[in-house]
């Protein structure tokens, strides 16, 4: 029991690094295709460009591919779930 604690402990400390990197990593790409966008044109009147990409990441963090970003410590804690009540109980 003490071994699968280790293990979910350190899982999900791996998983923290990895959300947060994809987070950070997403929350830029959003970040650079706005700039990109008011670059183009794609701006209402009267709006600079730093206030332009503030409301579009605001838009963001309310987005559901935010909430996707989640799947990274719903799935590999899912698939060790399932292994384990496979390799104990089949």
């Amino acid at each position: 029991m003490i071994a699968l604690a280790r293990l979910l402990l350190v899982l999900l400390v791996g998983l923290t690094v990895v959300y947060v990197s994809v987070s950070l990593w997403s929350r830029g790409v959003r970040k650079g295709k706005l700039r990109r966008a008011y670059d183009a044109g794609d701006r209402e009147y009267g709006e600079d460009r730093d206030l332009y990409v503030r409301r579009g990441l605001e838009d963001y963090d309310d987005s559901f591919r935010r909430k996707l970003i989640l799947l990274v410590y719903i799935v590999p804690l899912a698939v060790i779930a399932y292994i384990i009540y496979v390799v104990n109980y089949s």
